[in-house]
């Protein structure tokens, strides 16, 4: 048994039950009014999500996307699980790869869902939205020095650029849709120059970046966008000040340029669920306005059907263009990515 593997149940229209560490799950019948949902989303907010769902009860079993995705092969055809839900679709592209999902037809998906947010054979759906951003300190960056993700590699930025390691998904994903845009050889050539100038060497998470780029440590960091708005909602005193030294840019908006890069919260329906009926029906549930909404100021993230209210915070950073690439691609060129992340030395 994983210890850090936990299951909870959101009965109908109720409050969560407390968390209990559990081996397994039974596997329902197809009768069941329920859903055996693997999540690697960790946020505390999307208990919304399940208590609203009306289709039946959600049991929700909660860890890492990698331990998860190896939990649902060890358990093969006895799994208990009807849906993962992730995020990054990096990780989706990992579970896709392994067999796991099943194609979903669904009017209401592919209605309500944009092409580039969901796999092109309904394997999986994004969510939410997160957009992988430029933050600058105010005092040592005028942001008409900036621009793109490609200009980060000019030697004007050398040793003050802040991001995490090349292990963390989101930066796979980043590179990945350069690989996709530019192709092998001029990705490598932009992350030479741009791990050149590196502040230091990549520590912490993403608003680890943040809040060292207002200490000063580096002039900009990369980050998704949630963190920020996350220390911009937050009312302790030091977070404020660090919104206040810190200014957030969405790269790549001039004309004719791709946009921000964008990643998703995603799932998709498991080949081997017992109750698919019910599964789909949840995932039209994360589809729904309502459960837009809960994303958006649940967890800060940007709705991805669209005419949904934008967070307030979120809506005071900005409107943008986000890229128009599917998302699929990022897993797609994840290996590639990874290769040049490594054979460029980036920690």
């Amino acid at each position: 048994m994983n210890p850090k593997i936990t299951r909870r149940t959101f009965l109908v229209g109720s409050t969560a039950l407390t968390a209990i560490i559990v081996g397994k799950l039974p596997r329902a019948s197809a009768q069941t009014t329920a859903v055996n949902l693997y999540s690697s989303r960790h946020y505390d907010t999307d208990e919304a999500l399940y208590s609203s769902f009306r289709g039946g009860r959600i049991n929700l079993i909660e860890g890492k996307a990698g331990e998860l995705i190896e939990r649902i092969k060890s358990e093969s055809t006895n799994s208990p699980a009807d849906l993962l839900l992730t995020v990054d679709a990096g990780n989706l592209w990992r579970a896709e790869q392994e067999g796991l999902f099943e194609s979903v037809e669904s009017n209401t998906l592919r209605e309500r869902i944009p092409n580039k947010f969901r796999h092109p054979d309904g394997l999986w759906f994004g969510f939410s939205a997160r957009a992988r951003v430029i933050l600058y300190n105010r005092e040592r960056v005028n942001p008409t020095q900036l621009s793109t993700y490609e200009d980060l590699a000019n030697p004007k930025w050398r040793g003050k650029i802040l991001i995490r390691s090349s292990s963390n998904i989101y930066n796979q994903s980043l590179v990945a849709s350069l690989v996709a845009a530019y192709g092998e050889a001029k990705a490598k050539e932009w992350l030479e120059g741009f791990t050149a100038n590196f502040a230091r060497e990549p520590e912490s998470n993403d608003t680890g970046q943040i809040k060292a780029c207002a200490a000063g440590i580096g002039d900009i960091a990369i980050a998704n966008s949630y963190y920020y708005a996350r220390l911009a909602k937050s009312d302790d005193p030091e977070n404020q000040e660090v919104v206040e030294k810190v200014g957030i840019f969405f790269p790549n908006q001039g004309r004719g340029e791709r946009g921000t890069h964008v990643n998703i919260s995603g799932g998709g329906v498991l080949k081997t669920a017992p109750n698919k009926a019910a599964a789909i029906a949840f995932l039209e549930h994360l589809a729904s306005d309502r459960s837009q909404r809960y994303f958006a100021e649940g967890n800060n993230e940007y709705p991805v059907v669209e005419g949904i209210e934008t967070d307030p915070v979120l809506k005071s950073f900005g409107e943008f263009e986000s890229d128009s690439l599917n998302v699929s691609e990022f897993g797609r060129n994840q290996a590639t990515a990874v290769r040049l992340m490594n054979e460029v030395g980036w920690p």
